[in-house]
């Protein structure tokens, strides 16, 4: 398919953007219009997630502006998934100054900027469904502990061809494999674009490559703050959306679209550093890892079951949790192997870090290293001490051997992963009870419509033989 036309061109050329939009850290309101009024915005885009992950926005003219920044621009809340009941739908966006990046295209209605939101009511209380600051109330916990998560993810996608209507197909530009180049990486070309977006709206992009299935890709970028992490994520996924999108393909984050090929993951590296140091890093200790380390890592393995139904939301994300895989199905760590649950790389001193492998890209990304953070501050606080790691590979084990290491398996399926979450009270309190609820209640919704579906597997198994 080829690629999409603007609807009108635009009105005239303008200026260059500069890197000083790329950051306007402790920027203020004035500074930001400056930037707008310098570099002709058209329009501002409000951005903040739904409770399912989803990016959503409301846009604004220039007329706007100033309203925009002084956190004034209200919307209907009742519209949004899991959000509010209608007689109290008025919700109010409030921008996070230091988010504001120009967009590095021209879209067919003029230059656009962003500003990602948390959500308020309108008498300033903070509301309790927004997912940005249930990460942020999270991470105050960790602060006052005296500590601070840096996180880096890495989160895979896949790039289809539309069909002749520009609907979805399962039809991959390529057949290649881990690494490849071109002719059997043609993707590499949108992956590029892609990359050049990101570095535009300030990443710092660390590699990009082909992933094992055919079609598949990664884009790793810098690791920072849970905060920061959070909006790059959701950042990432736009962009790699809009990229494709513009330019004839599909890309989707869904963890398995295609039976018996690998699936997508969004493996997970996490550290606490305590006043600007790596907390986990204990040069002295067993593994150099601290008791810090061993806590948070224990708190990992505990609650691993509690919040998968976050980490790994759809139902199709227990597609890809399957044996063969290279996704993990057992909650166990190990030091050498990629096969269990949490991985330590080999890496030490400032880059001590815990690698956990089962979350995927469809996760909510504010809500997931939330209750990751949660999860590892629980270990830290009462002081739990994990197993000896499994350095033997768990997929060839016998079941003998994993009752020896005392090896649970992850939830089967999203029914069942709900069911953990259910039971799971610090995952619970970490999600809060609005969110916690609505989340339950869209899932339960979601597997009891998935249940009642007759697939294509069930006719070709059962039509003919009963």
């Amino acid at each position: 398919m080829p690629a999409r036309k603007p609807l009108s061109a635009p009105a005239g050329p303008k200026p260059a953007l500069s890197r000083d939009v790329l950051n306007t850290k402790g920027a203020t309101a004035s500074d930001i219009l400056e930037l707008t009024k310098r570099f002709q915005v058209d329009f501002l885009r409000l951005q903040f997630t739904d409770i399912t992950g989803i990016n959503k926005n409301v846009e604004v003219p220039e007329s706007q502006f100033e309203k925009a920044l002084a956190g004034d621009i209200m919307f209907d809340g009742s519209s949004i998934e899991g959000f509010v009941r209608i007689e109290e739908s008025d919700m109010v966006l409030k921008p996070d100054l230091d988010t504001f990046r120009i967009f590095p295209y021209e879209d067919e209605g003029g230059r656009v900027a962003r500003l990602i939101c948390d959500i308020y009511y309108p008498d300033g209380t903070p509301f309790p469904g927004c997912p940005r600051l249930t990460l942020k109330r999270q991470i105050e916990r960790a602060r006052k502990m005296g500590y601070e998560m840096m996180a880096g993810c890495e989160a895979e996608f896949f790039i289809f061809h539309l069909d002749e209507q520009g609907n979805p197909s399962l039809v991959t530009q390529d057949q290649g494999g881990y690494f490849d180049l071109t002719p059997v990486d043609k993707a590499e070309v949108i992956r590029r674009l892609i990359i050049e977006d990101l570095e535009h709206m300030g990443f710092e992009v660390e590699a990009g490559h082909h992933e094992v299935a055919p079609g598949q890709h990664e884009v790793d970028f810098r690791y920072a703050d849970a905060l920061t992490t959070a909006d790059n994520l959701a950042t990432f996924r736009f962009i790699v959306r809009n990229v494709a999108y513009r330019h004839g393909f599909l890309a989707t984050f869904m963890p398995k679209p295609i039976q018996g090929q690998n699936g997508s993951g969004m493996h997970t590296h996490q550290s606490l550093f305590k006043s600007g140091k790596n907390a986990f890093w204990d040069p002295k200790g067993k593994w150099e890892l601290s008791k810090v380390a061993l806590g948070y890592i224990a708190g990992l393995l505990k609650h691993a079951r509690g919040f998968a139904a976050v980490t790994n939301p759809l139902i199709n994300s227990y597609k890809r949790l399957v044996p063969g895989y290279e996704a993990p199905v057992n909650v166990a760590w190990s030091m050498r192997n990629r096969s269990p649950l949490v991985r330590i790389p080999d890496k030490r001193g400032q880059g001590t870090r815990c690698e956990l492998r089962m979350p995927d890209p469809s996760a909510n990304p504010y809500l997931a290293l939330a209750v990751q953070l949660a999860a590892g501050l629980d270990g830290v606080e009462k002081g739990l001490v994990p197993p000896d790691p499994v350095n033997k590979n768990i997929f060839t084990m016998s079941q003998r051997e994993r009752r020896k290491y005392r090896i649970e398996e992850l939830p089967r399926d999203l029914h069942e992963a709900l069911d953990c979450l259910e039971k799971d009270q610090v995952i619970r309190d970490a999600l809060g009870d609005h969110i916690y609820e609505r989340f339950v209640e869209a899932k339960r919704r979601e597997w009891q419509e998935y249940s009642a579906m007759v697939s294509r597997w069930e006719i070709e198994q059962y039509l003919g033989k009963y």
